[in-house]
């Protein structure tokens, strides 16, 4: 290899420098793999110089391939599909035992078999929460559409209810954070003094030279003009140039004065700019001594405890040439020796403006953010400092690969600051945080390095500018690099998910309650209480007004904290409240049976009636109470969509009985004591039902 070799291992690291490679070095066994001199990856970059290399592992066995092999076998279990599966499991196992029990009942009651089995059939379709992927599937899209509006592509749907269970963000520092553009921050000499000489000749460095621009040139231009500095460039000439290059890294320009004076003014890294350097101008003192071991050694270490604060560094150097130097140097690099030391340049790269508004926002909804980067320490504690992240608790990776299985889990629990992490470092983390944790993980990242935690976390987050893999993984991809738009998804991922559980707890408390009820009703009546008809109709009529759930507005307070689905709480849920449903229709069922007292032919088409009538009624206003842990009506209004569907659906099974269709249906007009007997019941259900869910929440300490 040359003497110096440089390699980009940006495609794994995600750091923007470059790294020396050198064949004359024996590593030991515990440096971490990345940080080798001696070793080269596929996928990387040879930035400057050549050599010759022995290959030891291609294809399949390459750093590189190692690392996606694993893509696509790392995505979490979805607790919330698992838990409706698993729900959907004991529907079923009611449905066997309950409709097996109603076409017995009826059977031996009427003795028609193919009646009996139609009416177990009406019986097992009432039970099913048939409108399931209908109200998901708009939520998500509604959701979708929100998001798009907010310029972001949602790849997955399932995404955005995940967003609303998340509760821990894993962030990349670079154009996350941060505007991924240098800013100047200071011009200091030699002893960390402020001096304008300095300035002055960086400025001129940069304003003079011309074949590659570099955003460092940028910033040192904008803060002399914005600074209103006059450094009158009009009065210089420039003679030659030395271009920037990954060897030297450095770039000189000869410039001449009005008085023809020449100066050759460069700039580059401070290692460098030391070597060039021979002497040190004392600018107080407006004299030039000679560089000793201990101006340099202090250099040094100031230059360290600046990057340590996560600012970037550069020297700044001068020397007088002779006025007979040739216009044209020829790449000549000698002349780039005995210089005189000037001072250093320092830049940052600041935090976007939105991004400390954004993670306040997002930690006052209970997530929280973690920065996965593989940028140095120093530097990604800077930015987490300027954006209000804490770090009190940070790590490296080469440090967590020192801890052992336990330790390790207990560190990416406490810690916020993660540097100098590896593709397969990230990885770990993110199923730590998953595994061990049990948190709903979101990742935002934008390169190769960020592929597997985008695949394995919950919610892989890409953005537009990113690398195509990446985007290939995400499952939502934004085109503005603004984390507003994620607490805006995050929103609207909780009211996503809190509509799905209105429908799915509603649906199966309702449908439950009612199937038992006509159970009950069957072994009491010795006959169907409905028809299967007018069971099917019924159904059919609450699901039409079901549609408008994914239109309902939720409470300020639930859109505060994550949601996620509990395996046990939608168990309990039904315990508690599925019971008084069946107690209301079985109310019915006795004001019926004991007041009108009519046991023929046209008594039966009565209770056909009623019973049809109660049911949709109890199945269309149930929503309210369910939708909101406040009293419905008086602390709580639902969406006007909402209120819409329940006055008509209402109005509907009011009217059936008086129209063809309700004779038709086999019905009977309906005394109007019946419809006072219903005030009366929903009332006491609405009642009975606010203190069955005020004991639920003080138990249980929530609702959907």
């Amino acid at each position: 290899m040359t003497s110096c070799f440089l390699n980009s291992q940006s495609s794994l690291t995600g750091e923007s420098g470059v790294t020396e490679k050198t064949a004359d070095i024996k590593e030991d066994q515990s440096t971490p793999l990345l940080d080798l001199k001696n070793i080269c990856f596929m996928g990387t970059s040879v930035v400057s110089g050549s050599g010759t290399g022995l290959i030891v592992s291609t294809g399949s066995k390459t750093y590189m391939s190692t690392m996606f092999s694993n893509i696509g076998k790392q995505k979490p279990t979805d607790y919330f599909e698992k838990g409706v599966r698993r729900i959907s499991y004991v529907l079923i196992a009611v449905m066997l035992i309950v409709v097996t029990a109603i076409i017995l009942t009826c059977y031996f009651t009427s003795y028609d078999l193919s009646q009996s089995i139609l009416f177990g059939i009406s019986v097992a379709c009432a039970l099913t929460p048939q409108m399931l992927p209908l109200i998901v599937n708009t939520s998500l899209a509604k959701g979708a559409l929100a998001m798009a509006r907010d310029r972001c592509i949602v790849k997955s749907l399932t995404a955005i209810r995940d967003m609303g269970s998340m509760d821990i963000l894993c962030i990349d520092k670079t154009g996350t954070l941060t505007m991924n553009r240098a800013i100047m921050i200071n011009y200091l000499d030699s002893w960390g003094l402020p001096k304008e000489k300095v300035l002055r000749f960086a400025f001129l460095n940069a304003y003079f030279k011309t074949e590659q621009k570099y955003p460092l040139d940028d910033a040192i231009l904008a803060y002399v003009y914005t600074n209103g500095y006059r450094f009158q460039p009009s009065k210089w000439k420039k003679i030659d140039e030395i271009p920037f290059d990954f060897v030297r890294r450095r770039v000189s320009v000869i410039l001449e004065t009005e008085s023809l004076e020449r100066f050759m003014v460069t700039k580059g890294a401070l290692e460098e700019i030391i070597n060039l350097c021979s002497f040190i101008d004392h600018i107080d003192q407006n004299a030039v001594t000679n560089f000793s071991l201990e101006d340099q050694q202090r250099i040094l270490n100031m230059g360290e405890e600046l990057s340590y604060e996560g600012l970037r560094v550069i020297g700044v150097a001068m020397k007088r040439l002779q006025s007979k130097t040739s216009d044209r140097i020829n790449g000549d690099e000698a002349i780039e020796s005995e210089m005189i030391f000037l001072g250093v340049i320092t830049f940052f790269d600041p935090p976007k403006d939105s991004a400390k508004q954004a993670l306040w926002r997002l930690a006052e909804k209970g997530v929280k953010a973690k920065v996965l980067t593989g940028d140095s320490l120093s530097l990604a504690v800077k930015v987490c400092q300027e954006v209000g992240i804490r770090t009190t608790h940070v790590i490296t990776g080469p440090d967590l690969e020192l801890l052992d299985h336990d330790l390790f889990h207990e560190t990416v629990k406490s810690a916020t600051v993660l540097a100098r992490l590896t593709p397969t470092q990230k990885l770990r983390v993110v199923q730590s945080l998953q595994n061990v944790g049990n948190h709903v993980v979101g990742f935002l990242g934008d390169g190769i390095n960020d592929s597997l935690a985008l695949d394995a976390a919950n919610v892989g987050i890409s953005v537009d500018s990113g690398v195509s893999v990446a985007k290939e993984f995400a499952d939502i991809i934004l085109l503005e690099k603004d984390l507003n738009v994620l607490v805006a998804g995050v929103e609207r991922g909780r009211v996503t998910f809190a509509n799905t559980m209105k429908y799915i707890k509603l649906s199966v408390i309702a449908n439950l309650g009612s199937v038992l009820s006509i159970l009950v009703a069957t072994l009491f009546l010795r006959y169907e209480p409905l028809t299967p008809k007018q069971l099917i109709t019924q159904n059919f009529l609450y699901n039409l007004n079901q549609i408008v759930i994914p239109w309902d507005k939720v409470e300020e307070d639930y859109v505060k904290t994550p949601q996620s689905f509990s395996k046990k709480g939608l168990p309990m849920f039904i315990l508690w409240n599925a019971p008084v449903c069946t107690l209301c229709d079985l109310i019915t069922l006795l004001f019926t049976y004991f007041y009108y007292r009519d046991f023929t032919s046209e008594g039966v088409r009565f209770f056909h009636s009623a019973w049809f009538t109660e049911g949709l009624l109890m199945q269309t206003l149930i929503i309210h109470l369910i939708r909101t842990e406040k009293i419905p009506f008086i602390q709580e209004v639902a969406s006007w969509p909402v209120i819409c569907s329940t006055i008509i659906i209402s109005a509907i099974g009011i009217a059936i009985p008086y129209t063809p269709i309700g004779k038709v249906m086999d019905f009977v007009h309906l005394p109007f004591s019946y419809y006072g007997f219903l005030v009366v019941l929903f009332i006491g259900y609405f009642t009975f039902g606010q203190v069955v869910k005020r004991i639920y929440i003080l138990i249980y300490k929530n609702w959907l």
